[in-house]
């Protein structure tokens, strides 16, 4: 359904995240034009605001998280034009009528972006539809976390699905926003020269890595209940992971790329209690430092003992053709030693050096893709270093760089969100996760959980400023490989 719509409908239009990111991606393509005009922005939350004042909450929000480069006021009268609000109670239904009186008519259709505590899920969904602000002209976006296991995931999506067909969700993840990410797909399927070594005969293994230096933050009441591995894995890395292997899809489209996608998750080799103390690690950040700054310990932040992961470090496998005996090495944790998100594929070395009777050391291939909190694409390469050569050839490790940053300087990168915000409004599902991609991830986590408890697995403390317990280094190493950490 590629049909722009009218009206925008924002839950938890005062919260964080609106504040960070919604507010000022909206405005991002308010400037650029691109939002359809005419198009009005209606924000609710339990907040007592009414226009006036959430303009001017809004303009607070856009003040602090713009870029100065963007600040402009004229722009931002025009953009606070676009908004109005009306506060809601979730659990009060009566309340649902005065929203709908709010945003008016709606045949023009409605895009709606509910970010919200996952029991409010079902409440709202039944609210809408009462209030007639589910027909079809309307489209959802939902923001994770979209369940804690598999049945809860269902139990959400079987709510929404009751108003809302598969055609009118957009389940977001905001990683797939990212320009970076999608140049996975340019890297991969718009040149010839990877695909024929794309596979277990060319790659010898593949890590992904996000790592945070922040601690708990104010997530610390959503954290504890969650962990590493439901927070950042299930959703975000294991995406990625598609991302790096999936077949070529036949279309750049919704359906192609996520027909794709779903075969991985499906492939994923589930892990058994037996094997979880072998294949994964979990850890939890202890005092230390980050940079120079002296942090607490996870549990002198949340202030009470805790057995909730910060850390979790998992070696992964895709059982098909193409990836067969590859390891997929996957890590993300708290309070890291630096910030960094990136995909680290290293190449199988070449069969034989003709320049060891030289003294010439090969190092393998390896094709970096950061995503953050520099966007660039990396491969390391073998070369000779200048000279005679009269006591033997040294060879050295370069990197060919591609730096996303330098070579579009003068295109201003967005906001993962803009491009989300700007889906939902236009109606494109390709960057958007479709059930069955989320219920094949949380059939591959549970199994892991479920490990865990099995084991009575408890999380290793780990000083804040490292990259985790020591068990995490060995995961990779008794293979023989080690983290990219350069």
């Amino acid at each position: 359904m590629r049909q722009p719509v009218s009206k925008l409908l924002l839950f938890g239009a005062t919260g964080d995240l609106a504040q960070r990111m919604l507010l000022p991606s909206l405005f991002g393509l308010h400037t650029d034009g691109l939002l359809p005009e005419g198009l009005t922005i209606t924000g609710t939350a339990r907040s007592d605001y009414d226009d006036k004042s959430y303009r001017t909450f809004a303009s607070k929000a856009l003040e602090e998280f713009l870029p100065k480069e963007l600040k402009n006021k004229e722009k931002i009268k025009e953009f606070l034009d676009r908004l109005f609000y009306q506060a809601l109670d979730i659990t009060h239904p009566e309340g649902f009528p005065n929203l709908a009186k709010k945003i008016g008519d709606t045949s023009g259709g409605l895009a709606i972006f509910l970010s919200t505590a996952p029991s409010l899920f079902e409440p709202t969904i039944k609210g809408l539809d009462e209030a007639g602000l589910a027909h079809g002209l309307v489209r959802i976006g939902l923001e994770k976390p979209l369940g804690e296991d598999l049945a809860s995931s269902r139990e959400i999506n079987d709510a929404v699905a009751s108003v809302f067909p598969e055609d009118r969700t957009f389940r977001i993840d905001h990683y797939l926003g990212k320009e970076t990410v999608q140049n996975i797909l340019a890297l991969r399927f718009g040149n010839s020269m990877f695909e024929p070594i794309w596979n277990a005969q060319g790659i010898d293994n593949v890590q992904i890595t996000i790592a945070e230096t922040v601690g708990l933050e104010d997530r610390a009441g959503y954290y504890d209940g969650t962990g590493a591995l439901r927070d950042m894995v299930q959703n975000h890395i294991l995406q990625l992971l598609a991302m790096i292997a999936m077949e070529p899809p036949a279309r750049f489209d919704g359906t192609a790329i996520r027909d794709e996608k779903v075969k991985v998750f499906r492939s994923l080799r589930q892990i058994t209690p037996a094997e979880v103390p072998h294949v994964t690690v979990t850890g939890q950040y202890g005092a230390g430092a980050i940079g120079t700054e002296i942090v607490k310990s996870y549990i002198d932040e949340l202030g009470k003992p805790s057995t909730a992961e910060t850390f979790v470090a998992i070696k992964a496998h895709v059982d098909n053709w193409r990836w067969q005996g590859v390891p997929f090495y996957l890590r993300t944790g708290k309070r890291m030693a630096t910030r960094r998100s990136e995909i680290a594929i290293q190449f199988k070395p070449v069969p034989h050096s003709m320049f060891a009777s030289r003294g010439g050391l090969l190092q393998p291939n390896t094709l970096i893709i950061r995503l953050q909190p520099e966007e660039y694409i990396q491969l390391l390469v073998m070369t000779k270093e200048p000279g005679l050569d009269r006591e033997g050839v040294r060879l050295k490790e370069v990197p060919l760089n591609l730096s996303l940053d330098a070579e579009f300087a003068g295109t201003r990168r967005r906001i993962a969100y803009e491009r989300l915000l700007l889906d939902l409004i236009e109606g494109d599902q390709t960057l958007f996760v479709r059930r069955d991609e989320v219920e094949a991830q949380w059939t591959w986590i549970d199994a892991i959980r479920e490990g865990w408890t099995a084991n009575d697995t408890k999380p290793k403390s780990y000083p804040s400023g490292s990259w985790g317990p020591s068990t995490a280094i060995a995961l990779t190493e008794r293979d023989g490989v080690t983290w990219q950490d350069d």
